[in-house]
């Protein structure tokens, strides 16, 4: 009798729900994944990846999701970060 194990994919730690926000959609829940330390760790591995020996500056990140990942992918780079952000959700100029 095998007692192999499944090798989980980042997918595996991202809950699904259906319909939600409205009928016909498919929610893809991250902060599942952001909660399980070893589905986040494999999250950010595979973003670094494909860049390994490569010379980054800083990483940039789309707000919500991105900050989270942008700033874990920055970090084990020991780069700069730096968020962007809809225009709509900045302070007004003067």
């Amino acid at each position: 009798m095998s007692l192999r194990h499944e090798q989980k994919t980042v997918r595996d730690y991202i809950r699904t729900i259906v319909d939600f926000p409205k009928e016909g959609i498919i929610f893809r829940d991250v902060t599942t994944l952001f909660q399980d330390a070893r589905g986040f760790r494999m999250a950010v591995d595979q973003l670094l990846s494909p860049y390994a020996g490569e010379p980054i500056d800083k990483v940039v990140g789309l707000e919500a999701r991105g900050f989270i990942l942008g700033g874990a992918v920055a970090h084990q780079l020991t780069v700069g970060f730096v968020p962007i952000r809809k225009r709509a959700n900045c302070p007004a100029r003067s």
